[in-house]
C-alpha cells in the first residue's frame, strides 16, 4: 500500500496491519496516509495535498 500524500510505501506488521492511518474527506472517501505524513501535517493540509 502506498501513501496518497507522499507516495512512499506504508510499512505493515506481520499480521498485515498497516502502520499508518486512513482519513476521510468531505465525500466520505478514505485515503491512506503514512505515519511520517501524519506526524508532520495536519488533517486539513493532508486533504489539500491529496
Amino acid at each position: 500500500m502506498k501513501c496518497e500524500s507522499c507516495g512512499s510505501k506504508i510499512a505493515t506488521t506481520f499480521l498485515k496491519k498497516m502502520l499508518g492511518t486512513s482519513i476521510k474527506d468531505s465525500k466520505g472517501k478514505k485515503h491512506v496516509v503514512c505515519s511520517n505524513c501524519q506526524r508532520t501535517l495536519t488533517k486539513e493540509e493532508l486533504l489539500k495535498k491529496i
